[in-house]
């Protein structure tokens, strides 16, 4: 007999379950089909799991299975079902109840059905935390060092695509990227002067509004490293509360065993900081610290290229808001809004303007545009063509000669870009509208009624563009003539409202007339309204819009205007205009006053034919609120002037008798001259 002390005896030879129960080595069978999983006694105590624990499913084993490690096995057995193979194998970690990790080794044969199906797999699972040094954990470190690579590149490539300091934040607290990395959280600050500005913390739910700032000169893990330009490595919960004790009572909540806080260093210059917070405790490896290394510098490098994407568009953007109008003049008889919207891609900025200008008498003009290209380049030239536009409407000039000499003023430039453009001549006393358009979008008017149509403007080509003149025109771009009524609404708008990313730009339109045509009818609102068609990220371009509504209801309107042309050495035009005068009088209920407005109107046809040497045009016209309006256009830019004549002085009393006989006149400057004019009040208009 063996003495008491002796180990018990050993069939000769052993069995094949004790052989490998001694050797700390299970069996396991998984049915792919029914998702079971058997585990033998000697494989659940690989596991360390009591019976009562495990489920019976290979869910059962991610109570000891980290995620990281469950994923890169799922992954093994995934690629050899798909490759066809009978076999393979891994090392992995499992995680016992005391927190502790162990190498484990499983090894498995994969079954399959005449049609190469698997349907089971069986095959050993063993205690490796013998055989560190054995080919397999060499393997397995290498497959760890190529995941940790993996890493960096994928996110290297993810991160290059980001344009704005959010997109780079967002890749960083992406669930799946902290996985990639490890981490159970992940900040990131930003160098801000003197201090560091906490952008982006992903996961843990660990934000501490009161670190949101930190000084450079603190102690605080991020300080430190952007002050040393190093990084700094934490491996235990005491070494937190040791060497940072003001960040410990943040950390000292949280399941953080250990962390990282990278550098991020840009051309020689620290311009942020990374912080890495892990659940696993113990120093870094050499090589976890050169990938972490090489992961900070990447990630510094697509954090400054934002940053400067950022700068470059807030400073295009910022010059073109420069170079739109500061405010937008109330014009008495109209409500107008306006809107501009910037397209959001990165340095991006469009040369959309708009501009409202008024003209006096009632009469206003308002313009939209946009020139070719996407840089600060069409911002600076869209400034230019907007006040020299303004400039020559202001001078006088036609609608159409004003967009001409835009036109021959953005070829001379030499810039080698194109503009698009419309611009509307309100009379808000009459509602005539005089439309030119060069090579831009048809405006949209809504009746009163809320019918919407689009308008159909004989156009020219872009501005900057070479053209001919077109006959009788005095100009390459022809007049279109319209009547807005009170209650009437134009609009006025850049491509950039209608057109959607890879959608077709008719759809776009339909859009916007059905938006108009059920839109509010407060031009605020309705611009609102309008905006929201394309959102907050617009559709890839910039975006003006200009709407105006002419004020007032329905009602009574004027007149005219009549026109006669006054021609030098012709004594028939006068007398014709005197004719016309006391007819318009009567007809629109002033007969009492007719011999005073025709005395007017002949001084001031006098003065065009006497004084200048190209003749004129006399107009009349009825206001809608009961006016009579003469006006004498010449080609003289020389102002008239009121003199005292003497006793036998057969002239100089002209402008006196206009300034008598009429409640109002003044001198407007035209493009090719002048327009003087006088009204006479003759009570509300004939219907």
């Amino acid at each position: 007999m063996a003495d008491r002390g002796d180990p018990p005896e050993v069939e000769w030879p052993a069995r094949p379950d004790l052989s490998l129960a001694l050797n700390r080595m299970g069996t396991f069978d998984w049915d792919l089909d029914g998702g079971q999983l058997h585990l033998d006694p000697t494989a659940l105590e690989v596991f360390a799991l009591r019976p009562d624990e495990f489920t019976g499913t290979p869910e059962g084993l991610r109570t000891r299975i980290p995620p990281a490690e469950e994923a890169r096995l799922d992954a093994r057995v995934a690629q050899a079902l798909k490759d066809g193979r009978t076999e393979y194998g891994a090392y992995f970690r499992i995680r016992r109840p005391d927190g502790s990790t162990r190498w484990t080794h499983i090894q498995g044969h994969i079954r399959r059905d005449p049609t190469g199906r698997p349907y089971r797999i069986i095959g050993v699972v063993r205690d490796a935390d013998l055989d560190p040094r054995e080919p397999g954990a060499h393997a397995e470190a290498d497959e760890g060092r190529l995941r940790m690579t993996g890493v960096v590149e994928r996110t290297t490539a993810i991160l290059a695509h980001a344009r704005t300091v959010n997109d780079v934040t967002d890749i960083l607290k992406d669930p799946e990227a902290l996985s990639h990395l490890g981490a159970v959280s992940v900040m990131l600050g930003v160098v801000d002067g003197a201090r560091i500005h906490l952008v982006a913390e992903g996961q843990l739910g660990s934000y501490v509004p009161e670190i949101e700032y930190t000084r450079i000169d603190a102690e605080f893990p991020m300080s430190v490293a952007v002050r040393t330009m190093r990084p700094v490595l934490i491996a235990s919960r005491e070494e937190f509360e040791q060497r940072f004790p003001l960040l410990w009572p943040y950390i000292e909540p949280l399941s953080v065993r250990s962390g990282v806080y990278l550098p991020l260093i840009a051309q020689g210059r620290t311009i942020g900081a990374l912080g890495l917070l892990y659940t696993r405790e113990g120093d870094f490896t050499a090589e976890e610290r050169n990938v972490l290394v090489a992961l900070g510098s990447g990630i510094a490098q697509s954090l400054q290229r934002a940053m400067l994407f950022e700068q470059e568009h807030d400073l295009a953007e910022g010059l073109q808001r420069a170079m739109l109008p500061r405010r937008i003049p109330a014009v008495a008889g109209a409500q107008i809004a306006v809107r501009y919207r910037a397209a959001r891609m990165g340095r991006d900025i469009g040369g959309d303007w708009y501009d409202v200008i008024p003209l006096g008498e009632g009469r206003v003009g308002v313009m939209i545009g946009d020139v070719e290209g996407h840089d600060t380049d069409a911002a600076a030239v869209m400034g230019q063509l907007r006040i020299v536009m303004r400039a020559y409407v202001t001078e006088g000039h036609t609608p159409g000669a004003a967009m001409a000499r835009a036109s021959a003023f953005l070829r001379d430039l030499e810039t080698e870009r194109f503009a698009t453009c419309t611009y509307a001549q309100v009379d808000l006393n009459t509602g005539q509208v005089q439309l030119v358009r060069a090579g831009h979008l048809d405006p949209v008017v809504r009746r009163g009624d809320g019918s919407c149509h689009r308008i159909a403007v004989a156009g020219g080509l872009p501005l900057g563009l070479p053209m001919r003149e077109l006959p009788g025109t005095g100009s390459g771009y022809p007049v279109t003539t319209l009547e807005l009524h009170p209650g009437d609404t134009l609009l006025l708008c850049t491509d950039g409202l209608i057109e959607r990313p890879g959608d077709d730009p008719d759809s776009g339109l339909g859009e916007l007339m059905a938006a108009v045509r059920t839109g509010p009818t407060d031009v605020e609102e309705l611009a609102d309204a309008l905006c929201d068609l394309v959102g907050d990220s617009g559709g890839g371009d910039d975006m003006a819009l200009l709407v105006l509504r002419r004020r007032g209801s329905p009602g009574p309107r004027g007149s005219g205007p009549l026109r006669q042309h006054l021609t030098p050495g012709d004594p028939e035009g006068p007398t014709t205009a005197r004719h016309l005068v006391r007819a318009a009088a009567a007809a629109w209920g002033a007969p009492e006053r007719a011999d005073e407005i025709e005395l007017a109107a002949d001084e001031l046809m006098t003065n065009a034919l006497v004084h200048t040497q190209g003749g004129g045009e006399v107009s009349l016209r009825l206001t809608i609120d009961g006016r009579i309006r003469v006006e004498v256009e010449d080609t003289s830019s020389a102002l008239p002037r009121r003199r005292e004549a003497g006793d036998w002085a057969v002239s100089g009393r002209g402008l006196l008798l206009v300034d008598r006989l009429a409640d109002a006149w003044g001198v407007e400057p035209r493009g090719g001259g002048k327009c003087v004019w006088c009204e006479f009040h003759v009570g509300p208009a004939a219907s």
